[in-house]
């Protein structure tokens, strides 16, 4: 079935089935619900449809999560990588609404359940906490504007290398041992001979000065080279 051809309504049967096939018995466009589905005493199960996934199905499925906590949203499934890619993002989202995910595979009226509505419990990872909060910790200040883009960020790592850029600048071709204990980069070493930033030359066994790069960068980073001394 081309996608231009999709309606709502072509993944009815298939949901009823599906449902039926678990006790259910199934009705279509119950009040304001799209599919209700009851069996015996248990809360009923509302299924939202779309032909894709959309912001009005979410809309339309946490509106009905006041009326029942089990709401499910479904759509077709769709082929190559891009839907892949939208599937396991939705999934995610809907997981952090408690809500079902249910995919219908109109080829052959297939529909299966992906995801069961639950209460989201995110499962925190500690190794995480500690990096942000390290990161947090090291930055000199605050220098860059929340919103802005990931290119041209200023993280505690490159005012790191801008201490031993601007140590460099001051004093010269420097022993790595000398410059970490000049600018209280303990990983000074380290820093300069990764050279993530082209800003390092080695003139010898341990000894670093400045690139062309890290001479362009003395000025291109002037402003922040004042602040990071000035704190």
């Amino acid at each position: 079935m081309a996608k231009a051809n999709l309606r709502e309504t072509d993944l009815y049967a298939p949901i009823k089935a599906l449902l039926e096939s678990q006790g259910y018995l199934v009705k279509g466009e119950v009040g304001a619900a799209d599919v209700v589905a009851v069996r015996g005493d248990e809360d009923p199960v509302i299924v939202e449809m779309k032909t894709g996934f959309a912001l009005s199905l979410l809309h339309q499925a946490i509106d009905r999560q006041r009326v029942t906590d089990t709401v499910y949203v479904a759509v077709p499934r769709g082929t190559g990588r891009a839907f892949a890619v939208s599937l396991r993002k939705n999934l995610k989202l809907c997981r952090r609404l408690g809500l079902g995910v249910i995919i219908v595979r109109l080829k052959d009226g297939a529909a299966e359940i992906l995801l069961d509505p639950a209460p989201y419990r995110p499962r925190k990872i500690p190794r995480q906490k500690r990096r942000l909060l390290r990161e947090f910790a090291r930055l000199a200040g605050d220098p860059n504007t929340g919103g802005s883009t990931r290119r041209g960020i200023v993280t505690a790592y490159r005012q790191d290398a801008l201490r031993c850029l601007s140590f460099l600048e001051q004093n010269g071709p420097t022993k790595a041992a000398l410059v970490a204990e000049g600018t209280g980069v303990d990983k000074a070493c380290r820093l300069m001979s990764d050279n993530h930033y082209g800003w390092f030359d080695r003139v010898d066994k341990g000894i670093y000065g400045l690139s062309p790069n890290g001479c362009r960068a003395m000025g291109d980073f002037a402003d922040e080279i004042t602040r990071i001394a000035a704190q």
